[in-house]
């Protein structure tokens, strides 16, 4: 079976949030779609192993950040290749309160949703969402999870759904961020060199062989 078929789907990039207990927390994801628009009902598919799964679970609640073009990539690296569990993400990172849950304000817009139903497969909770509130903050385009991968050349966490096990080509002088697997391609790194997508410095990227 190829898989890579999938990459030729059309996907988002999104940062659903909700809350742990009093504290926001959120973790990025690309399968998110609208399933009607009255009741305007949208769906979310979440991993079991992220946190945010556990606590969309016991709130009932989760919000979707629909990220632009224009969005700082460090998002992604914050909310996508850490825990929630153990690390703040919402520290430094600007955001509203909207019905209760926190809202990225560096984005497209949000949608906040009252979990109506849930599926499960072995891996993945699909909740289903009732929207109840929802506004735009900016016309900027919405990013793509193909603008994700050809422009900011991010890499996807092994807990989305889309991600596919990738075998590393040699390339001379490409240097690769063992954090988030961000590339880049220059002759050396400089010392004050950091990752623009999780901001790790160049001690925590390794020269493709």
């Amino acid at each position: 079976m190829n898989t890579n078929i999938f990459r030729s789907m059309s996907y988002g990039v999104y940062i659903v949030t909700t809350l742990d207990g009093r504290r926001p927390t959120g973790c990025v994801a690309n399968s998110v779609m609208q399933i009607t628009s009255s009741p305007a009902t949208v769906a979310v598919s979440m991993n079991h192993d992220n946190y945010t799964h556990q606590c969309i679970s016991k709130t009932g609640y989760f919000a979707v950040s629909i990220l632009s073009e224009q969005s700082a990539p460090q998002l992604i690296g914050t909310f996508g290749f850490q825990s929630g569990k153990d690390t703040d993400k919402f520290a430094g990172v600007e955001y509203q309160t909207v019905e209760g849950m926190p809202v990225i304000s560096d984005s497209c817009g949000y949608l906040v949703c009252r979990v109506i139903d849930t599926m499960d497969t072995s891996t993945h909770t699909v909740f289903l969402g009732e929207v109840v509130e929802a506004d735009v903050f900016s016309t900027a385009p919405a990013m793509t999870y193909a603008y994700y991968h050809q422009v900011i050349k991010g890499k996807s966490p092994k807990n989305a759904p889309t991600y596919i096990e990738e075998k590393p080509e040699p390339v001379a002088a490409k240097y690769v961020c063992e954090i988030c697997g961000y590339e880049h391609v220059a002759e050396s790194l400089p010392e004050d060199f950091r990752c623009p997508i999780c901001g790790v410095d160049a001690s925590l990227f390794k020269k493709a062989e």
